[in-house]
């Protein structure tokens, strides 16, 4: 699997290319977009690890810019800035994750390799509820007529609450099977968060009926006919 670091501060980007090829996987490092977009169009990569401050342009333009060449690669945000409204921008943006510098090492191995993790495909590729169709094989999603674009990490997050559809998931629940992080903590109750009103904005906007629905106080369920 290739990962691909971008990273301008080069003792930092040495140590994440050094760490992770230890972990076994393909590295190619980069410290400006121009070379990221490049890299992506050339030979795109199984991951992305993006930092935010790039010395030609930010990272978000980068994402911005992958995400505009219709690539599902997760991207996973490295920054040093942690405030919600940031991470929010950063997941708005297309990012399927995000880690906040500085970091344990051991955390982001653990997230490349959820973020690399092939789901598991049910026997029918194709998961229906009323008018939401899910098509797993070749991962697209459609309600009724309308065919929506889903970042890969909202497509599992859907393909999660549709194979799960009458039964409530909590955020523990959807940490550890779709984020599979067993350790859950405030910043990915955000990020859970963010990503369920992505889903609902694609999801139910514009119909009649509602499928995904928040159980407060204890998690979110996705609800077809009785």
């Amino acid at each position: 699997m290739h990962v691909m670091v971008v990273e301008d501060d080069e003792t930092m980007a040495a140590t994440l290319a050094k760490g992770i090829m230890e972990d076994g996987y393909k590295v190619t490092s980069c410290g400006t977009a121009a070379d990221a977009l490049r890299i992506v169009d050339d030979e795109p990569p199984d991951l992305v690890l993006l930092d935010i401050g790039l010395p030609d342009r930010s990272g978000m333009e980068v994402l911005q810019a992958i995400r505009s060449r219709k690539c599902l690669t997760p991207v996973i945000i490295l920054t040093a800035r942690d405030a919600i409204r940031d991470r929010v921008k950063g997941l708005d943006a297309g990012a399927d994750d995000y880690l906040i510098k500085p970091f344990a090492f051991a955390e982001l191995l653990a997230r490349i390799r959820a973020r690399l993790r092939h789901p598991e495909v049910p026997e029918s590729n194709i998961l229906r509820v009323d008018d939401l169709m899910i098509d797993a094989l070749n991962r697209r999603v459609m309600r009724g007529s309308h065919e929506m674009s889903l970042t890969g990490q909202e497509f599992e997050l859907l393909r999660y609450l549709v194979i799960n559809v009458g039964k409530t998931v909590s955020r523990d629940m959807i940490a550890r099977d779709v984020w599979h992080i067993e350790s859950r903590a405030t910043p990915l109750d955000n990020v859970i968060d963010v990503h369920i009103s992505h889903l609902r904005a694609k999801v139910d906007r514009g119909f009649d009926k509602e499928l995904i629905r928040t159980v407060w106080g204890i998690g979110f369920v996705l609800k077809g006919d009785e």
